[in-house]
């Protein structure tokens, strides 16, 4: 049980890890202790694009009428939402154990603990150790539910996001610790198929790292649909001993109480780095997350860890993208670093955020001189057809270059439209380029275009 390549955890850091190792021609194992995927393929990312697409489709026959067709009064089937729900994780898990095999990827199913000596001791379900060892272990645990001590998590009244996913009944009422991406996108699930939903934010904004303009935008929407919202405010305690909860939330105007189903807990991961030996070996963490270089080695030669983890951003897509740069730099080749500055994030309620690079706020705080182009969907063909006149796209351009600093993007469809500006930043495409890149019409992308053109004056459709 001898290998080049190690990975602990098969979540879209991990399994993405070992298949570019075993494509560089490199003998890889991965271990997992619940399910390959992960939490992203089997509790987080994909399972909740299922549930709010159903969500998205509910919408859609409610409003049927808008768009010159009749229908009866749709009801929503929450059960046959988890369920369908359930169905595409499983298939997605599948569709990892089938790379698996397609890579020649040996999977061990178990619990992994890395010891010195580049080993890792794998217990079974049936308590059996096996240690297995290899040149390069690396460690891609992932993150859980982070736990406030005033709001403990007990399952059933005081939830997490997987719970959140596979309650049995559909809750009346609702409130939602948190405003994050996993906060509001279960806001807008719940709400728009009919449970009272409270969003309890303890910063300033919903949605806090998005520019305000985005956030303020959310927060319209949102109230303008019920859900209501509660920023600079704080759950103090909840009382779980009657029927349902009582949440105490403290905010500016004083403290108040709020009596609903479900509480759900949704103030961020916390990573998993307990129990997996790093002590042991004496791998370095320093609050709560694994120590590593730009190419995520950590102080230990011989032992490397990526994505949720690591002090990098908490997303899939940068586990993944790091675990390549990973094993491609243990392989030998010359992998640039991962600019962090350049990664989209994308929330996908209703309407949706996508961003990359500096808020407004940030990039004036920076220094920069700044350019700033807006175009709101409500001017868009595309969008008008649609039906999804809300929202907009901002652009921030370094007025003395011309540099791409950041996009900020509300609506329909905008995680589809980020990766443009992506590419386009690093590219190092300026904002007289991109007014001159032709887009096709109608589509939503034509905004950026526009966007861009608004910045330098030259907007044709305002």
């Amino acid at each position: 049980m001898n290998f080049d390549v190690i990975v602990l955890g098969s979540g879209p850091g991990g399994y993405v890890t070992a298949i570019r190792a075993s494509q560089l021609g490199l003998k890889t194992a991965i271990v997992e202790r619940e399910a390959l995927g992960g939490i992203c393929l089997n509790w987080g990312c994909i399972p909740t694009k299922a549930l709010l697409k159903s969500a998205t489709v509910f919408e859609y026959i409610s409003h049927a009428k808008d768009y010159g067709i009749e229908v009866s009064a749709p009801k929503p089937d929450f059960s046959g939402m988890v369920k369908r729900s359930r169905g595409v994780a499983d298939g997605m898990s599948k569709g990892v154990q089938f790379l698996m095999k397609k890579n020649k990827i040996e999977v061990i199913m178990g619990t992994g603990k890395v010891k010195p000596g580049k080993k890792v001791a794998v217990t079974d379900a049936s308590g059996k150790v096996t240690e297995i060892s290899a040149n390069h272990i690396i460690v891609a645990t992932g993150g859980r539910s982070r736990v406030l001590p005033n709001l403990p998590q007990d399952g059933k009244k005081i939830i997490g996001y997987r719970e959140a996913m596979t309650l049995s009944e559909q809750p009346k009422s609702m409130v939602i610790v948190g405003s994050g991406a996993i906060g509001v996108e279960f806001a807008y699930f719940y709400n728009s198929i009919g449970t009272k939903v409270t969003v309890v934010e303890y910063l300033p904004n919903i949605v806090p790292v998005e520019d305000e303009e985005v956030s303020k935008a959310l927060a319209k929407n949102f109230k303008s649909n019920g859900i209501d919202i509660k920023t600079n405010a704080e759950v103090t305690s909840v009382d779980t001993s009657g029927k349902g909860c009582k949440v105490k939330v403290k905010s500016a105007e004083g403290e108040s109480t709020i009596e609903c189903d479900i509480v759900l807990s949704a103030v961020g991961v916390v990573a998993n780095i307990e129990g997996i030996g790093l002590e042991d070996v004496g791998i370095a963490t320093d609050k709560g997350k694994i120590l590593v270089d730009k190419f995520y080695q950590t102080n230990v030669p011989g032992y490397y860890a990526i994505g949720d983890c690591t002090p990098g951003q908490s997303l899939a897509h940068v586990a993944s993208a790091e675990g390549i740069i990973c094993v491609e730099k243990i392989a030998g080749h010359h992998p640039h670093a991962l600019d962090y500055k350049n990664i989209p994030g994308c929330t996908y309620c209703s309407p949706e955020i996508a961003s990359v690079g500096y808020t407004e706020k940030a990039a004036k705080e920076a220094g920069y001189e700044i350019k700033v182009g807006k175009f709101p969907f409500s001017a868009s063909g595309k969008a008008s057809a649609a039906g999804h006149k809300d929202g907009f796209v901002k652009l921030i351009f370094d007025a003395k270059y011309g540099e791409l600093l950041g996009a900020h993007m509300i609506g329909a469809n905008v995680t589809e439209m980020i990766a443009e500006i992506v590419a386009l930043r690093k590219l190092e495409t300026t904002g007289e380029e991109l007014i001159k890149t032709v887009h096709p019409h109608p589509t939503m992308s034509e905004a950026i275009m526009e966007a861009a053109a608004a910045a330098y004056g030259e907007v044709i459709h305002l």
